[in-house]
């Protein structure tokens, strides 16, 4: 498809000037074809997966054809999470920000509806919701759909997986009659054509060519792997690459769980995301990934929908995805905006066949590679150390150093070739065997050690408040667990968290005395290792 750009396709001025912002000239090819058609007043089914700027291709449009000047509700976009309700509603802010007196406003469970009731009273042209909340709104008749001109399901295949045809069907089938429907869905199973064909009328289907549905810039590669080494080779990848960010992908939320395990006990900074957490929980682990607190984010493929962060280096397949499409939705997740990125699989037995199938749909290549060995993890290692060395010499004034070293020269015998060779020894290991013994241990001691040497039970340190956990050692809870909990629920960096002495039926630990309150709150809802808690600040002794 020829490259159009935005200028082309007959915008608004305002709107233009906000893509310009934006940073964006040329339309993605999902852009160029559904805006004009969006435009001409058409109903449309657009087939496109997240990160082909399928917002864009419905929301520049769905502006134009919104008035500023009329302060009631005019377009409605569904979304099937908070996460993407969010992210949509941010997009259209971008781009309706030179459209003065244009509102958007994202509504969703988990948020105080109140607000939102306040929000809507005040005028709001656009609501972007889940449609959940949307029907709460309905009920409570402080949604009126009298102006609606345009109602948008955004990944409405998702929507219909979770549940949501009902409330879906019942929405559409409120709105007046008169007006313009827009289905985006990745995929177009039997339900969405029902949808389309009950509630759109000279329905036009816009889908971009399949060789458009991978991302270009992504390495891909598979590793025949046996169950039980899958996670012994993710951590050697982990190591090897080194990436930013990095999404595991597996296809149960049970595995996600034993996988978040599995990398924490390796001392690895990887936190969960899957359906059934809940949502104060999920916010609080985007936040951390987004922010590079979490370094590793372990996803079930629906839990992932909504994740837009454009630093993501890797993308592990733990388990290879059980439907074509969602290989695309997953790699997806790296390689964007104009980055390159690696994709992982790591494949069992048959499973070789499946991914013959994957790369026959995604036209591409997905090339194979043996199970890195320790000895190429010490070898990258050494590298990246030497590396280091490199920045060092050059920007270091090492005249001290090198009088020292001279001098252990001079006494010891050892040319300086030997001492060099002793410091990089130092850093990587003796060994192949120590190697693996610091995959395994030294990373949890490094993450743990402001606690694991201290046994002060005669009360909490200065600055600290002293909190009294119903779970211990019989129900096989480590220092770990309570760590990881805590930090992950709140958000609070870790090496805020004081001493954590553990008992056979409970545990006390140190937190800072401005957290203490929001720590309670927060953990209240919370398990660990699947068990309910209870957390109150410790009686004095």
């Amino acid at each position: 498809m020829e490259t159009v750009r935005f200028e082309e396709l007959q915008l608004d001025a305002s709107i233009l000037r906000a893509i310009v912002d934006m940073g964006f000239e040329q339309a993605s090819p999902i852009q160029a074809k559904a805006i004009p058609a969006v435009l001409a007043g058409g109903d449309i089914i657009g087939q496109a997966q997240t990160g082909t700027g399928k917002t864009a291709a419905f929301g520049i449009p769905l502006l134009q054809k919104v008035d500023p000047k009329n302060k009631h509700l005019q377009a409605v976009v569904l979304c099937p999470t908070r996460e993407l309700a969010i992210q949509v509603s941010e997009e259209l802010r971008n781009l309706s920000k030179y459209l003065h007196g244009l509102k958007v406003l994202p509504v969703y469970g988990g948020q105080d509806i109140t607000k939102q009731i306040r929000s809507l009273k005040a005028g709001a042209q656009v609501v972007v919701g889940t449609p959940g909340r949307v029907m709460d709104h309905m009920r409570r008749k402080t949604v009126k759909f009298d102006d609606i001109k345009m109602i948008v399901l955004d990944e409405a295949d998702e929507m219909l997986n979770m549940g949501f045809r009902e409330d879906i069907e019942t929405i559409l089938s409120d709105i007046p009659e008169e007006r313009q429907t827009i289905l985006f869905s990745a995929t177009m199973p039997k339900p969405i054509l029902e949808i389309a064909s009950k509630f759109q009328k000279d329905t036009e289907i816009i889908k971009v060519v399949k060789k458009e549905l991978t991302v270009p810039k992504i390495e891909q590669y598979y590793y025949e792997v046996r169950p039980k080494n899958k996670m012994e080779v993710l951590s050697r990848l982990l190591d090897l690459y080194a990436p930013k960010l990095s999404v595991v992908f597996c296809n149960t939320k049970r595995q996600v769980e034993e996988t978040v395990e599995g990398l924490k006990g390796r001392g690895y900074f990887a936190e969960a995301l899957h359906g059934d957490m809940k949502q104060l929980h999920r916010d609080r682990v985007m936040n951390g990934f987004r922010n590079g607190k979490v370094d590793i984010l372990v996803a079930t493929d629906i839990a992932a929908r909504g994740i837009d962060v454009d630093d993501v280096e890797a993308v592990f397949n733990y388990d290879v995805p059980q439907d074509d499409e969602f290989y695309v939705h997953r790699i997806g997740r790296t390689g964007r905006a104009g980055r390159t990125g690696r994709a992982f699989t790591f494949v069992v037995g048959k499973e070789v066949y499946k991914l013959k199938d994957i790369q026959r749909y995604c036209k591409t290549k997905i090339v194979a590679q043996p199970i890195p060995s320790l000895h190429d993890v010490a070898n990258i290692k050494a590298e990246k150390v030497l590396d280091q060395v490199n920045g060092i010499i050059e920007s270091v004034d090492l005249t001290k150093m090198i009088e020292l070293i001279e001098k252990k020269v001079n006494e010891e015998d050892y040319t300086s070739l030997e001492v060099a060779a002793a410091f990089l020894k130092m850093t990587m290991g003796d060994n192949n065997e120590e190697i693996e013994e610091y995959k395994k241990t030294t990373r949890e001691y490094n993450k743990s050690r402001e606690y694991n040497n201290r046994n002060n039970n005669n009360g909490p340190s200065k600055g600290m408040v002293r909190l009294f956990i119903n779970i211990g050692k019989k129900q096989n809870i480590r220092p770990g667990d309570i760590l990881g909990a805590i930090a992950g629920e709140t958000g609070m960096a870790g090496k805020l968290i004081g001493t954590i002495d553990l008992y056979d039926k409970y545990t006390f630990v140190e937190i800072p005395k401005e957290y203490a309150d929001e720590v309670i709150d927060v953990m209240k809802d919370a398990k660990i290792k699947g068990k309910t808690i209870n957390v109150e600040v410790a009686n004095k002794r």
